[in-house]
């Protein structure tokens, strides 16, 4: 199916904006002249709004898949509990002192990621079907749980209290071009896995015995989704922490916008996801400066209510 031509032409307009807007904006203001030959610019601002941009649209891509995969729109990276697993593993690996390390963090917040993601899979599975209730409800205690432990581990270790507490808020504040470089091929390959398999997602919504039917390899197809998935889930938290509400609220609207088919909801969920959280980053750093807000709090503002708001459609047969 081919995209609608005129509705990606808004959505880059609206997204090249946004970069400009950003990348002018600041507690030191620069002429348009001037700003492309700053040092803050290439150093500080550039590297942020790129991490963001990649950020946004790796969060969005695997809640439009995470919610195809389970077959339920509430489900997204941060409310099954992944993020948040992902943020015990960077934790842990700042307590050891990984973080000179190339791939440490990284490496640490994929493990406890894809652990999450096992115990929900396995959890919520009862033989063959999914349960949905059993699904959130997992992801919610899962989501206390770890927070529980980090919390734990900040009183334990509180001279390094500072550095776990920004991944359990999410910021872009210490963004730099080594974390674009790591984050960005990982978001780039994942994706296109993704879209890769738009026909997949499209059967699976109908169910695994329906998909398995029409050719899909449904345990394959499943894995597969959930590593990559999980993969860039976990680099975008070691690079920016945890951000959530992004994958709930994208891909949505995305829906409400274009239609269910993933054909068109991952890829128009790239350009949005890049856009709302560049949007978020830009407020956060900007609303109340010099003063800086963590992003998370703001997505979370946006994203809560919608969730709730889901839920209550949900019950009603949504």
């Amino acid at each position: 199916m081919k995209p609608r031509r005129p509705y990606w032409i808004v959505l880059l307009v609206l997204l090249l904006a946004a970069v400009a807007v950003s990348a002018k904006l600041g507690v030191v203001s620069y002429s348009w002249g001037d700003l492309l030959q700053a040092d803050i610019f290439w150093n500080l601002r550039l590297p942020r709004i790129l991490l963001a941009l990649v950020t946004g649209a790796a969060l969005s891509v695997c809640g439009a898949a995470y919610q195809s995969v389970f077959r339920n729109p509430l489900t997204d990276p941060y409310v099954l509990g992944i993020s948040s697993g992902a943020s015990l593993g960077a934790a842990v690996a700042i307590l050891l002192g990984l973080e000179a390390w190339l791939l440490g963090v990284g490496a640490c917040a994929l493990a406890t990621g894809l652990l999450t993601i096992v115990v929900i899979y396995r959890i919520a599975s009862i033989g063959n079907r999914m349960h949905t209730t059993t699904l959130l409800l997992t992801g919610v205690c899962l989501t206390f749980l770890i927070s529980a432990l980090v919390s734990f581990l900040m009183v334990l270790h509180q001279d390094k209290m500072d550095s776990i507490i920004f991944w359990t808020m999410g910021s872009f504040a210490s963004a730099t071009w080594m974390d674009v470089v790591l984050v960005a091929p990982v978001v780039l390959v994942g994706t296109g896995v993704v879209l890769y398999h738009c026909r997949d997602l499209n059967l699976l919504l109908a169910g695994s015995e329906a998909a398995r039917s029409m050719g899909v390899e449904v345990e394959r197809v499943k894995k597969t989704l959930l590593l990559v998935t999980t993969l860039m889930v976990a680099f975008c938290v070691s690079a920016s922490g945890v951000i959530g509400f992004v994958g709930l609220v994208v891909p949505h609207c995305v829906r409400l916008l274009f239609g269910p088919d993933n054909r068109r909801v991952v890829p128009y969920s790239i350009l949005a996801g890049a856009l709302f959280l560049l949007l978020c980053d830009t407020l956060a750093r900007t609303v109340l400066m010099p003063a800086e807000l963590p992003v998370g709090s703001l997505t979370a503002i946006v994203g809560a209510p919608l969730f709730i708001y889901l839920l209550y459609k949900n019950k009603k047969g949504y």
